[in-house]
């Protein structure tokens, strides 16, 4: 055993994170935590974890759920393809979770990464998880400036874990690792002071903790500006699921109208696509109810405003969007954005 690992395993003794997913081998359960935690914080995660487990609790439970369901269980995680790719991979199985690190490997939605962790963690199978935490720690112990989401990087990282990995306990050794990157040598202000690899550790010796890892590229944002619209028509309201490949796909969501910039008010109620929503010779009641929210998705800024448009009940305005019972709604999947205004404003 090497010094690291040595290290890491008693501080892990002592600062292991108690989650339910680590009181279990079923690489099921174990196969969504990890896809949950892949853009998830553990706090954030936890919750979505429990409910998602209880109403599917085995691979035969997520295949047999309509997608629509699986996306309203996810409502809220984000980076819906997650699962998507959870449901398609859970309907390709037939019933029973692989066991060769080749076939995990082949899950739909399943990586390097999550393939280790499954493997190892329950079948107790040597490989190396690599995430963000295992870059950080490494490359600064180490003292490695080769960019990590590079593919260069990304080779010379995935031997160095395997190459420290503890082959005789890779379920400890991996938890601990995370552990370590996520409690001790965090992103930001990490706790050298206190850190069992302090006398060994590359970065804080040459003071570069604040440079490594290292990054080469920095995703650009763009700015999308959303006009959406609640629709009263007696009882019922209007929603459109969103089909196309873009953000949000295969969630429903209220009529939308997106423009390249900031609609005023006044702009937006001679805006051509909004007034050919309308039936010739209607006309409806307009109210903005809210204006100027800001959304951050990883690679966007949605900025939006939300109108209320009330129309009699057999109103022709809004063809080829679904009429549903406005009480209905919260048994769709719908974005954050458009979840946080229902929850608010109806």
């Amino acid at each position: 055993m090497n010094i690291l690992s040595e290290r890491l395993l008693e501080w892990y003794k002592e600062n292991k994170r108690e989650l339910p997913w680590r009181d279990t081998t079923d690489p099921y359960l174990i196969w969504i935590s990890e896809i949950i935690l892949q853009q998830t914080r553990v706090a954030q995660g936890y919750e979505y974890f429990l409910r998602f487990v209880r109403r599917f609790p085995d691979v035969a439970s997520l295949a047999a759920a309509s997608e629509d369901e699986v996306m309203k269980y996810w409502q809220g995680l984000g980076y819906y393809s997650r699962a998507r790719n959870l449901h398609a991979a859970a309907k390709s199985m037939n019933g029973k979770f692989p066991v060769t690190y080749e076939d995990v490997r082949g899950l739909k939605g399943v990586g390097d990464y999550t393939a280790a962790a499954i493997c190892a963690f329950a079948y107790n199978m040597p490989y190396a998880v690599v995430d963000g935490n295992v870059y950080r720690v490494l490359s600064r112990y180490l003292g490695i400036d080769t960019p990590i989401d590079s593919t260069e990087g990304k080779k010379v990282f995935a031997v160095l874990a395997q190459e420290m990995l503890d082959e005789r306990r890779p379920t400890d050794y991996n938890q601990a690792i995370m552990d370590f990157g996520a409690i001790q040598c965090t992103p930001q202000s990490p706790n050298c002071m206190f850190c069992p690899l302090a006398d060994r550790c590359f970065a804080l010796s040459k003071g570069l903790i604040a440079h490594l890892p290292v990054k080469q590229h920095k995703t650009k944002t763009v700015n999308r500006y959303f006009n959406y619209i609640y629709v009263r028509m007696g009882a019922e309201t209007l929603i459109h699921k969103r089909t196309e490949n873009d953000i949000w796909k295969n969630l429903f969501e209220l009529p939308l109208v997106e423009a390249e910039r900031d609609l005023s008010e006044e702009e937006f109620l001679v805006y051509p696509p909004f007034r050919m929503l309308f039936a010739e010779g209607e006309v409806p009641v307009i109210r903005s109810v809210c204006r100027n929210v800001k959304h951050i998705l990883s690679h966007r800024v949605i900025y939006t405003n939300f109108y209320e448009v009330i129309l009699p009940e057999n109103s022709g305005s809004f063809s080829g969007f679904q009429k549903v019972l406005a009480k209905d709604l919260g048994l769709y999947a719908v974005p954050r954005l458009i979840h946080a205004f229902l929850e608010k404003y109806v």
